[in-house]
């Protein structure tokens, strides 16, 4: 099950580069920078093997591309937070399984690390993904927070597309590995989904 959709996952994502070349690098980082799970694990380094190939003019191109598009991806996640605040998720969080917890472990992370917090997070796998809500949640200043996603993105994309462009000589091989990579990462998705689920209903039965 898992298998096919990875399947399906990749011939997307490489469909939509193929045809759309830099611009669908940042339509693909825009939508996972909206809260969905589109791994960019396999989006820019597939762009990196164009760079190999002459599709994608230069590992510069792919990678500021692939930055923008997580910025305009996490434009309407920030204001979903900004606009809804704290009064909302309290309210209405339960629906979404968002404790008052949950807010309050983000004002500290946030007390403790500050505004680089942001930035780290724009470069770890999965959390990056979801990071934009909180942000908007706790007001995050927009000029900052949007700064230092774009940078914290460049880095990451450079990172993947180098990756990309390394392997574009064995793509068949390459292939096999995202296929491992992203199945492992899907896996403990789920374990750590159904696990936060699982406390969280607890937690909110016993408020």
């Amino acid at each position: 099950m898992i298998e096919q959709i990875l399947e399906i996952l990749i011939s997307f994502i490489e469909s939509t580069i193929t045809i759309l070349g830099p611009w669908g690098i940042s339509l693909l980082m825009a939508i996972e920078s909206c809260n969905i799970p589109l791994p960019s694990e396999a989006i820019l380094p597939f762009a990196g093997y164009l760079v190999t190939t002459g599709k994608i003019s230069s590992i510069h191109t792919a990678a500021v591309f692939g930055a923008a598009g997580c910025v305009i991806g996490s434009i309407p996640s920030y204001y979903l937070g900004y606009f809804g605040g704290r009064n909302f998720i309290e309210k209405y969080g339960k629906y979404f399984l968002i404790s008052k917890h949950d807010l309050e472990t983000a004002d500290k992370w946030v007390d403790k690390y500050g505004n680089s917090a942001f930035f780290i997070c724009r470069m770890l796998p999965v959390v990056r993904t979801f990071i934009s809500l909180p942000a908007g949640i706790l007001k995050a200043q927009k000029r900052t927070f949007f700064l230092l996603t774009f940078l914290g993105s460049l880095i990451w994309s450079y990172i993947l597309v180098f990756v990309g462009i390394r392997l574009g000589e064995n793509f068949e091989t390459l292939k096999s590995v995202w296929h491992k990579f992203d199945a492992v990462i899907i896996t403990i998705f789920i374990i750590l989904g159904s696990i936060y689920i699982y406390k969280h209903i607890k937690a909110l039965k016993n408020s």
